[in-house]
């Protein structure tokens, strides 16, 4: 038998532990209330007899409890349940010396994998990581309700962001950029007015992305359509200025030649300090700020050719680049880039279709942009394209008082997800009992989301004046309290969930991309997003069914339930679960096919929805891409390219790494030949084995790639 300890580690069965603690008790109470040896032996042998795989140590210790009783050794049970509650405060009592000791030491690798962004041997996200685990430790044992907290560690649900939620901060939102530049903000108690220029825009827009940053732990996004208006104000200060000095000298056409020179430097190193900014700042959670910059051409725009120089400028910096410290041209981790398609550069003709085709050649090279489709976001979202909050997630149209539609300046609350597939594992096939026991687990995740909305009730605009009182969300008064945009739909609240491909193969047997499968899972997914519009019918509250691209979440979940519930084929033996409706990795499915069966689950999954193709290097055949990307605008709402580029970790070499005289792959800048530091394009046959590449007829190594 194996033993299921309370953090969820599994050790072997050990019957003098059962002795041991009765034995304890005993000594606790007087000799006529003991329980004699041959008792505990029976104790033990009713345990034993159970014949169970599996038992978690509480549930071990409730049948010491009942046997006790049994033997009408009352006084003894009560010794022995305050020996367990005493053994569970000191328990309780402080958790988190280890975790915070081994993280000193750089010894936590999952604490260091869990944010590629943040290095855990800088002191700065070491302050920041113990922090966090204390606030972990006092929300599990003390701020949320136990049963919470239980399901949490027993992978029933993920209570996102613990090491945040001690205190009183939301999770993402997309910034209301707009009035804080032409209306001014206010930062560390300075006033700063709205710029006279784009450059000063840049440099302004840098600073509040950094503030905002470090006063919520979720991701931001900035519309770039409102820089659009500095870059005129640019151009018209240079024609002003050389026109008033050289009116006599210079022709009108020549003064406007010279202050379009002029404009494009400007551009260019507006531009350059948002790129540089972001990704050499460092806010007080200890990482770059987690932004995505929306790009996005509207017409009727009157600064629509403003703006379409500001995203090729950026679109050519992404392209290019950033230098690492050894002077190599890396790919930026921020800001993160969504392109809109829409009707005037989907690739049919349209006037900016030149931007277009270079985001498809800053795709192939840097994996960015990420693609939405104006068309499909505006069948979902009442006619409405607006970008989600940096994570990803989707508000919902939302109208003001005077029957406007209002995007920016909103957030989302905090959000919990659901563990399908453990579902399906204690359903054991069957469909009737799986939707009783996601009946319950949907109420738990209710009440879970329901804390997250409490824990900012009340609280005032001080907490962070440069959100609540100074323009990102709001403009509150000192002291005012948030309430009010907590509740009506305002901010958001969401249900994350994972795996839908495996609950279905436990569900029905077969794969959510069969006939029968993707029935089920169609059903389970309006299922879902029918709680979340119950729940928001009686609360009022925004609630939201968020496609979360939790990609350690689907690892964490896979391993509790293979710890608990052992190797099942497909679902646990992978050692992950497929993230929300995505397609299983290892289904034979092209980009074309996956993208067109995945579209139907986003209007379901408004709260929040991506999904992902893989595709070969594509440097070498944009026409590819690009008819993928045509292909996005007609069919689905979110999309992103995962491209397999070569790519060398020692030294951050970004080319083609080359096959060596010794048959071997050799980073061509530094000469790393270790596989697992490096990226290797699946090139040549493109064939998808994880244990080696064909490169050509007389060329074949085995390697083992990791990073990939």
């Amino acid at each position: 038998m194996k033993v299921i300890k309370r953090d969820g580690k599994i050790v072997d069965y050990d019957r003098s532990k059962i002795r041991i603690a009765i034995e304890k008790a005993n000594s606790e109470v007087d000799p006529k209330e003991r329980a004699t040896s041959k008792q505990i032996d029976n104790i033990i042998k009713y345990i034993e007899d159970m014949k169970k795989k599996r038992m978690l140590v509480e549930d071990i210790q409730d049948e010491i409890e009942k046997k006790l009783m049994e033997y009408k050794k009352f006084t003894l049970a009560k010794a022995y349940i305050v020996y367990r509650y005493n053994r569970a405060l000191i328990r309780k009592a402080n958790t988190t010396d280890e975790s915070i000791l081994r993280l000193i030491r750089n010894e936590n690798k999952e604490l260091a994998e869990e944010n590629s962004n943040k290095n855990t041997m800088l002191a700065s996200t070491q302050r920041d990581y113990i922090a966090g685990e204390v606030s972990r430790d006092l929300t599990e044992r003390i701020i949320l309700p136990e049963k919470i907290s239980k399901a949490h560690k027993e992978g029933i649900l993920h209570f996102h962001d613990m090491d945040y939620f001690v205190q009183p901060i939301f999770n993402c939102c997309l910034i209301n950029i707009s009035d804080m530049l032409d209306n001014g903000t206010v930062m560390n108690g300075k006033l700063i007015e709205s710029p006279k220029s784009f450059q000063v825009a840049c440099t302004v827009t840098t600073q509040i992305i950094a503030a905002v940053a470090s006063n919520q732990y979720g991701g931001q996004s900035v519309d770039m359509k409102h820089l659009g208006k500095y870059l005129r104000k640019s151009y018209d200060k240079f024609v002003n200025k050389l026109t008033k000095k050289y009116k006599n000298t210079l022709t009108k056409k020549q003064i406007e030649e010279i202050a379009k020179d002029r404009l494009k430097d400007e551009l260019a190193a507006g531009v350059q300090t948002i790129q540089y900014q972001i990704n050499t700042l460092m806010t007080t959670n200890g990482q770059s700020p987690f932004v995505t910059l929306f790009l996005h051409l509207e017409d009727g725009d009157p600064y629509i050719e403003e703006n379409a120089m500001i995203i090729e400028e950026i679109l050519k910096q992404r392209f290019e680049g950033i230098k690492n410290e050894k002077g190599v041209y890396v790919t930026p981790a921020f800001p993160k880039l969504i392109y809109v398609l829409d009707e005037n550069n989907c690739l049919k003709g349209g006037k900016y279709d030149y931007l277009t085709k270079l985001a498809c050649q800053c795709s192939a090279k840097r994996m960015y942009p990420d693609y939405i489709s104006a068309k499909k976001m505006r069948e979902i979202y009442e006619g409405n394209v607006f970008s989600p909050m940096g994570c990803r997630s989707f508000l919902s149209p939302w109208k003001d008082e005077n029957g406007n539609y209002k995007w920016e300046g909103r957030f989302n609350q905090g959000v919990v997800s659901i563990n399908l597939p453990q579902i399906g594992i204690l359903s054991e096939g069957n469909e009737e009992k799986f939707f009783e026991i996601l009946d319950e687990r949907l109420e738990l995740c209710k009440e879970a989301l329901m804390c997250r909305h409490h824990s900012l009730l009340g609280i005032t605009s001080d907490i962070s004046p440069v959100h609540w009182q100074y323009g990102a969300i709001a403009r509150l008064q000192k002291g005012e309290k948030i309430d009010k945009l907590l509740k009506g739909g305002y901010s958001t609240l969401s249900l994350g969930y994972i795996g839908i491909y495996e609950t279905t193969m436990l569900v029905k047997g077969v794969s959510h991309t069969t006939e029968e499968g993707e029935k089920f899972a169609v059903k389970l997914m309006k299922y879902l997003r029918k709680a979340c519009d119950t729940w928001k019918k009686e609360t009022g509250l925004g609630f939201a069914l968020y496609g979360t691209p939790a990609e350690s979440l689907c690892y964490r979940f896979a391993r509790i339930d293979k710890e608990k519930f052992g190797s099942i084929k497909d679902v646990t033996d992978k050692g992950y679960y497929t993230n929300s409706y995505h397609v299983d990795v290892r289904e034979k499915i092209d980009a074309f096919t996956k993208l067109k069966f995945e579209s139907q689950f986003q209007p379901i999954s408004s709260g929040g929805c991506i999904s992902y193709v893989e595709i070969p290097n594509m440097q070498n055949n944009l026409d590819a891409l690009e008819e993928l990307i045509k292909f996005i605008y007609e069919n689905i709402q979110y999309a992103e390219f995962n491209t397999k580029s070569d790519y060398c970790h020692v030294c951050g070499f970004d080319g083609e790494i080359i096959i060596n005289d010794d048959n071997e792959w050799e980073c061509p800048n530094c000469g790393n030949k270790d596989h697992s530091k490096m990226n290797v394009t699946r090139r040549t046959c493109g064939y998808l084995g994880e244990n080696f590449w064909n490169v050509g007829k007389t060329k074949e190594i085995k390697a083992r790639v990791t990073h990939l």
